[in-house]
């Protein structure tokens, strides 16, 4: 199954795409935000894809083929993304893209770990030569530790019975052990499933997903030229946090605390914020890629 890049009209639309451009997509997945930029960009625009995971590399690399020359796909941590794409020659550029959800690929594979609904090895990792796995997070983490992971980044108010009850059945091997597990703490039924903020949790932190994140978002600023777009399509409210409290930082002059009288941080203001609000999908988009819904983009533009 062809994976759907989600708000894609609203990332060309928002990053003003315009041919001739510079762009990189920061994680480039299966290609098809990058495509559609390359599209609009033509004939002479270029884009520099950059991802963690080896297939999505090779994935995108076919899908961008036809467009030669005017696009480079590499494999590499946005959390590096300045010199990344300074060694590929991309440095003032017109727009950068993250899309921080996981691809249809990662997700359908079991064999990736993603999946609550079929069963594989905990892995979940986006760069596979990566050491530590779900694996370990699950079996080696102390419980207090794997309770502040659950708690934290999944925002899952039963984390300490959830960690507990993990602990307790340790060694656990799969995907569907740990979500059976989790199911028994947590009850079965509501809107979501029951595993779904635990695994989300874990992933995050095989990742090193937020860390990676602040990294990059100054990188990004420091990649565009004055008028250039970045925008990021974020899935969860940590994500979107980041992203939001980022750009509302870097659209002001002063950065000093409410009670300091006089200003002394000399921080001068690099964004304008395009996005009042996070640009959500539209209902006939959610009705056909449910894993839509949950979509945020946000934009703003470098100042000069």
């Amino acid at each position: 199954m062809l994976h759907r890049p989600v708000l894609l009209r609203e990332v060309v639309e928002g990053l003003a795409v315009k041919p001739g451009g510079l762009y990189i997509d920061a994680t480039v997945g299966a290609g098809g935000h990058a495509e559609a930029i390359l599209e609009a960009s033509a004939p002479d625009g270029c884009l520099l894809g950059i991802d963690a995971d080896d297939e999505a590399v090779r994935l995108a690399s076919e899908r961008l083929a036809r467009f030669g020359d005017r696009v480079v796909v590499i494999q590499g941590n946005f959390a590096e993304l300045e010199h990344l794409a300074k060694s590929e020659g991309f440095f003032q550029v017109d727009g950068i893209l993250f899309d921080l959800g996981f691809a249809s690929f990662q997700v359908e594979n079991p064999e990736r770990g993603f999946s609550f609904y079929a069963d594989g090895p905990l892995d979940m990792r986006y760069d596979r030569s990566r050491r530590r796995s779900a694996y370990h997070i699950v079996n080696r983490t102390k419980e207090e530790e794997l309770a502040e992971i659950i708690r934290r980044y999944g925002e899952e108010p039963r984390a300490r019975r959830i960690a507990r009850a993990i602990v307790e059945a340790r060694p656990i091997r799969t995907t569907l052990e740990l979500a059976r597990i989790v199911e028994q703490v947590v009850g079965s039924g509501g809107r979501i499933h029951p595993a779904t903020r635990v695994f989300q949790a874990i992933r995050i932190a095989v990742n090193d997903e937020l860390a990676t994140l602040e990294a990059a978002l100054p990188q990004a600023v420091s990649l565009l030229k004055p008028g250039g777009r970045l925008a990021v399509i974020s899935f969860h409210s940590l994500e979107d946090r980041i992203v939001k409290e980022f750009f509302r930082r870097e659209s002001r002059d002063c950065i000093c605390p409410p009670e300091v009288p006089v200003c002394g941080c000399n921080h001068k203001a690099t964004l304008k914020v395009i996005t009042s609000k996070p640009i959500r999908p539209s209902d006939e988009e959610v009705k056909a890629n449910p894993r839509s819904r949950s979509a945020r983009l946000r934009i703003a533009e470098r100042r000069p």
